[in-house]
């Protein structure tokens, strides 16, 4: 590593010469009050990683409202006592997963009922051009009183792996 000497005030001072280094984020995890403009965050680093896979605009655009509508189906799910949702974004070589956590209240973490009605409300059951479009697959489970959403974004086709 080079420094570099400059007189500064009388005296030498060293400075280490900065290197840059190509960096290729594989893993973002944001911890978020329920705030729209968070989850434009998390939705615009969905954008980043699709971007960085090869994605074209249409599947990045639809990508990035998937991740912001469900931020803001978790949202209504946080409280007081519990206010904060975890968002972690992976990229993997063949996909792109978004996993949003909360923990819950008093009641249970995450329904049968409330799978179904965010699915129905995103126009997923319909075959609508909802915002769930954006991923390939959505899954919902709880560990303990922590609810998991978790969307995927396969980057290549089933047939083309093949």
């Amino acid at each position: 590593m080079g420094c570099t000497i400059v007189p500064i005030a009388g005296k030498r001072a060293k400075s280490p010469s900065r290197t840059a280094v190509a960096a290729d984020v594989k893993h973002i995890q944001l911890k978020m009050d329920a705030d729209a403009r968070l989850a434009a965050a998390a939705g615009g680093a969905a954008r980043c990683f699709g971007d960085a896979a090869g994605l074209e605009d249409a599947s990045l655009s639809q990508l990035q409202s998937t991740v912001i509508a469900a931020c803001r189906e978790e949202f209504r799910h946080l409280d007081a006592a519990h206010p904060h949702l975890e968002v972690t974004l992976s990229r993997f070589t063949d996909r792109i997963e978004v996993t949003l956590a909360h923990e819950a209240g008093s009641s249970p973490p995450l329904g049968l009922d409330a799978v179904v009605g965010f699915a129905a409300q995103m126009g997923h059951n319909s075959g609508g051009p909802g915002a769930l479009k954006g991923v390939d697959r959505v899954q919902f489970e709880t560990h303990g009183r922590c609810a998991i959403m978790r969307l995927t974004k396969f980057l290549h086709s089933p047939a083309s792996t093949a």
